[in-house]
């Protein structure tokens, strides 16, 4: 009972880390894996959980043996890997929030039935966020999303076995299975692994949060505690995920449904199939979880990439100092909704092409950051008694390897 206690106390970045990965790769790609690949596409999630694990990891063991982001441990290692984490950093700022956002506001139009344009819902999404962040800080972000978490893990718990009770819905007399080995099969499953359950440049937010959490709570909790903590909020990530394919295979697949690269279809086919076996009584009930998983993932990566900007602009430029990061958190946050709802604007609601441009970049990065990780957690700035052990170490070198082979790959397709 204490140790369950002092896990509860200790929930923050691996509750936020959740949050933040239970969105586009779960909500999108792990449910458009499910209705058009089957159940096979359980594989790739799951590989995927267990080779990134490392890289998240070092995030919470480096930053609690050291007392320093991953980003400083960054600069540590000499300022080209600096660099090349900022450059990551500065694609991904006007991709990812962008591609999040658009969801999200696919789903609210969704919800509420209004015709509105994709843009000006996303600016209101912008503006409420924003203010939310600027206000609340990390100390309210952590708060209500215990509560937005507990909500839609229960949801899905009950969901997922309403459908599976249910059964498989029948598939048509002509349906044919899709190759995953074509262009177009190899192309989705860079992008279901790119991100499951999150960019590997989302290690160092880890990071961050355990630091903004010990800020909060005047409290900074064991190695064990933390990794404890970490690892809940992991594991909740791959479970969900799981659920996702699992409704979306028992529902579409077989059907020869596309599912829409246009926010607003799609967020009306994904709700619309949560519904077919349960009833059209559900459908709020689903259309409201669906946009708070949207909604909470927004926030999570809105209030993440602020922070990270802002660390390695002090990192790069000292003279901004740890007191004018504090200033400029504000700012950081309009700033980041202003040049992502410009990107909006551009793509218009094609998620597709968004979702495309993000998961590409971070999937190729991904072996590279993973590397920049284990680097951070062997130096000398980690206590040898604290490093990883062999098994970790082994696993991170497979992970690297998996990684970049399907980099390759990827590359190979694409080109030739």
């Amino acid at each position: 009972m204490f140790k369950i206690k002092t896990l509860l106390k200790n929930l923050g970045p691996g509750l936020l880390f959740a949050s933040m990965a239970i969105g586009t790769s779960h909500l999108v790609l792990s449910t458009k894996a499910g209705a058009q690949y089957g159940w096979v596409m359980a594989i790739p999630i799951i590989l995927a959980n267990i080779f990134k694990y490392p890289f998240f990891e070092f995030g919470v063991r480096y930053t609690n043996t050291t007392d320093k982001t991953l980003i400083e441990g960054y600069l540590n290692r000499g300022k080209g890997y600096l660099w090349f984490y900022a450059f990551i950093t500065l694609i991904t700022t006007f991709t990812i929030l962008a591609a999040l956002y658009t969801v999200t506001a696919g789903l609210f139009i969704n919800l509420f039935k209004i015709n509105i344009s994709i843009s000006l819902i996303a600016f209101v999404l912008f503006a409420f966020i924003s203010l939310l962040l600027i206000i609340g800080r990390y100390a309210f972000m952590e708060n209500s999303l215990k509560f937005v978490i507990s909500i839609l893990f229960i949801a899905l718990i009950v969901t997922t076995i309403l459908v599976v009770f249910k059964g498989q819905i029948h598939t048509v007399n002509d349906f044919e299975p899709p190759s995953i080995f074509n262009e177009a099969g190899i192309l989705f499953l860079i992008s279901l692994m790119g991100w499951m359950p999150t960019t590997v440049e989302a290690s160092s937010w880890v990071s961050l949060w355990s630091i903004e959490k010990w800020k909060s709570e005047k409290r900074k909790p064991s190695l064990k505690e933390s990794l404890q903590e970490f690892n809940t909020g992991y594991s909740m990530t791959g479970i969900l995920a799981l659920f996702f394919l699992i409704i979306g295979w028992f529902t579409l697949y077989g059907t020869n449904t596309q599912l829409s690269g246009n926010a607003v279809t799609f967020a009306d086919q994904v709700v619309r199939l949560f519904t077919t076996h349960i009833g059209s009584w559900a459908y709020i009930f689903i259309a409201v979880s669906a946009f708070a998983t949207m909604f909470s993932t927004c926030m999570t990566a809105h209030d993440a990439v602020t922070r990270v900007s802002l660390d390695i602009i002090a990192l790069l430029y000292p003279k901004f100092g740890i007191q004018a990061k504090k200033h400029f958190f504000a700012l950081g946050i309009i700033v980041l909704a202003i040049i992502n709802f410009i990107v909006i604007a551009v793509f218009s609601a094609n998620m597709g092409q968004l979702v495309a441009l993000a998961t590409f970049v971070s999937f190729v990065v991904a072996p590279i950051i993973g590397y920049m990780n284990l680097k951070n957690v062997m130096s000398a700035d980690v206590p040898e008694p604290h490093r990883p052990k062999k098994g970790l170490q082994y696993l991170t070198y497979a992970g690297i390897a998996f990684l970049s082979f399907f980099s390759i790959y990827y590359f190979w397709v694409v080109v030739f």
